[in-house]
């Protein structure tokens, strides 16, 4: 009998209380401490939860204004419902930035469906500039928002867009919408990213029933192409930086992506397209494609035009009266070469560099790769990647197969 009581005051000592009682060290702390303290640690922890519920309502009724004055620190509350460029009746003096950060990575095809075909692409059609992408759709389709924003036009135009809508988003963008048979959504109205806005059509100065698609950052086309992947539905980039391209000194408002370097030509008495396009190593139909000249267009002189393109931070603008011929090779250095895609679009053959053309190119797929990243990658367009390698756009990638890219 005294051995077992020894025993047990034994275990007592040797092991902790929680294997005797199923407490934890926390509450064995807790019934040793005055209640005056822990009435002030619950104090405590309620004041914490409350400091998180108001961070979480600050984040929310941020997010609210955000939506009912979209971009405003950037449009000056320039919020006319009739042109699509906001400023072009504005007399309000903008500030426009030197550099924005434009996030994509909320976009939403406008057009939800297994393969979008794109029938028009952006730059200069017969004596006119089209500023968008038009998308085969059919009479009925239903059109969705590219992102979360506020309506700021529904109109129609006889000669022009039909009925069309022109959404702006916080990112800073606007979004326009033509050709629609009918809107299902009103002037100041906010919509959703992915949320149903109209339905397509054929009206206005359309030959068939699609969607125009335009892509516009403070009034100023930009083409969708270069910033959308229509064959994935995916944008080339999370966000883009845009930088005000300046110009002897003065910022021009055109806005170009941080890591293109824009070369620019400004027109001389005597200068030609065909001159100036020799000096670049570009075509004269090139040419007329960046600048959106028609055939019958004059150069007026000290206009700028866009030459090339190339990988900088800046754009280069090359004076007519300042060239030299060392300047000039310079300059058609800088023009990177340009390979032209099945899909129409222009990218840069950088992936070709340093690779023997001769032999073929393989990729080993690594986690979140996607068929646009890889054919960007190496120069191709995704049909041709899938034709290479015998596979569909909708084919699962597996983490370490190797495919053909070339």
């Amino acid at each position: 009998m005294k051995i077992s009581l020894l025993f047990a005051c034994l275990l007592a000592i040797i092991l902790p209380r929680t294997m005797l009682y199923g407490q934890t060290a926390e509450e064995i702390q807790a019934e040793d401490m005055p209640e005056e303290v822990l009435i002030a640690d619950k104090d405590k922890r309620v004041n914490v939860s409350l400091d998180k519920i108001q961070t979480t309502e600050d984040m929310l009724l941020e997010e609210e204004e955000d939506l009912l004055y979209p971009a405003d620190e950037l449009y000056g509350s320039s919020w006319n419902n009739k042109w699509v460029d906001p400023f072009r009746a504005d007399t309000m003096q903008i500030v426009f930035p030197d550099t924005c950060i434009v996030d994509f990575t909320a976009f939403v095809m406008p057009l939800m469906k297994d393969s979008v075909r794109v029938t028009s692409l952006y730059g200069p059609r017969r004596r006119r500039m089209h500023r968008g992408i038009d998308l085969k759709l059919q009479i009925g389709d239903t059109v969705y928002a590219a992102f979360t924003g506020k309506v700021r036009i529904r109109s129609f135009e006889r000669r022009g867009y039909g009925n069309y809508l022109v959404i702006r988003h916080p990112n800073g963008l606007e979004t326009v919408y033509g050709h629609l048979s009918q809107s299902l959504v009103d002037v100041n109205d906010i919509v959703q990213a992915g949320s149903a806005i109209a339905l397509g059509g054929n009206t206005g100065r359309s030959t068939g029933s699609h969607l125009h698609f335009e892509t516009r950052f403070l009034g100023q086309a930009l083409n969708p192409s270069d910033l959308i992947d229509f064959e994935t539905g995916m944008p080339y980039k999370d966000s883009y930086v845009f930088r005000n391209i300046a110009m002897n000194g003065r910022n021009t408002n055109i806005y170009t992506a941080t890591d293109e370097q824009i070369i620019y030509h400004i027109v001389k008495s005597g200068d030609t397209l065909g001159a100036i396009a020799a000096r670049y190593g570009t075509s004269v139909s090139e040419l007329r494609r960046m600048n959106g000249l028609s055939a019958s267009a004059t150069l007026r002189i000290g206009r700028a035009l866009r030459c090339g393109i190339g990988k900088g931070s800046s754009a280069t603008v090359v004076a007519a009266e300042d060239a030299t011929p060392k300047a000039k090779a310079k300059s058609a250095a800088s023009a990177s070469p340009k390979v032209q895609q099945p899909s129409g679009k222009q990218i840069i053959a950088s992936a070709a560099v340093g690779r023997d053309l001769s032999e073929p190119a393989y990729y080993t797929i690594k986690a979140g790769d996607t068929l646009g990243g890889i054919a960007r990658k190496y120069g191709i367009s995704v049909s041709r990647l899938c034709e290479l390698n015998n596979i569909t756009q909708t084919t699962i990638l597996k983490i370490g197969r190797s495919i053909r890219c070339s």
